[in-house]
């Protein structure tokens, strides 16, 4: 009779043992099985994350467009093309950018020309409003014609506002430049007179500038070197050389970067 017993508990026991493995089995290959899953998952994962990187990285690719606006001194008169300081600025904002990014530039400028010859000049371009940066130069044939100061006056206003036009109505994206001091030239002979007028025309493009939260570079300083560095003059004696356009553009391009940033 005990040995029926013990007979039934060793038959009990041992069914009880392998029903457990069995569980264990299956336990195992469920967790196998979600494990593979969860690695196929992230995966897809990460091929969608480097897609959308792939995108972000295309989509910031930008032509960038710049129009340059004044007389001779920004068409650069006796000075080859790309020595004039929108050129050279084009230059350096393709080095200071990534090489998928490119940089197109206009210049509308001639020597001699006044606020109203730019004024006319521009109408009849027929241009978008389409542009990254726009770089205004404009008043000293305005003073060497000897015109009333109340052209100007009138004339420069309208001009920034046809730069903030064009600038895609943002006048964030418009930089006015001093004039420079054709006084400190041979030509000018350091004519006193010269650099009065010249100090009023920035003077008062300056405060409009100010008023009106518009950027304002300084670089009529840079020409005042003219008499004791004449690397800085042209071979006419008169305009500014590459050198001095060079240093324009220093003073140029960091503020021009932060705007193409923004």
């Amino acid at each position: 009779m005990k040995k029926l017993v013990y007979s039934k508990l060793f038959i009990y026991l041992t069914v009880i043992v392998l029903l457990g493995c069995s569980d264990r089995n299956d336990v195992s290959q469920n967790t196998s099985t979600s494990f593979d899953d969860t690695l196929n998952n992230n995966e897809t994962n990460d091929d969608a994350n480097n897609q959308a990187t792939n995108n972000d990285s295309a989509t910031s690719t930008q032509n960038f467009r710049l129009l340059s606006l004044g007389d001779s001194y920004t068409i650069g008169e006796s000075v080859c093309e790309t020595c004039r300081f929108p050129e050279q600025l084009k230059d350096r904002l393709t080095t200071s950018f990534s090489a998928d990014n490119s940089f197109e530039l206009k210049v509308i400028a001639k020597t001699g020309w006044t606020t109203s010859n730019l004024m006319n000049a521009i109408k009849t371009e027929n241009l978008l409003n389409n542009f990254d940066l726009v770089t205004l130069l404009i008043g000293v044939n305005n003073q060497y014609q000897g015109q009333p100061f109340s052209f100007y006056e009138t004339e420069f206003p309208q001009l920034v506002d046809t730069s903030i036009l064009l600038a895609k109505g943002d006048k964030s994206n418009v930089i006015v430049l001093s004039i420079p001091d054709y006084a400190y030239t041979p030509y000018g002979n350091g004519n006193e007179n010269i650099s009065k007028d010249i100090d009023k025309y920035n003077e008062f493009a300056q405060t409009y500038c100010t008023m009106n939260n518009i950027s304002f570079i300084n670089i009529t300083d840079i020409t005042r070197q003219g008499l004791i560095n004449p690397d800085l003059v042209a071979l006419d004696g008169l305009h500014p050389s590459s050198l001095a356009y060079s240093f324009f553009v220093e003073r140029i391009l960091p503020i021009a970067i932060d705007k193409l940033n923004y």
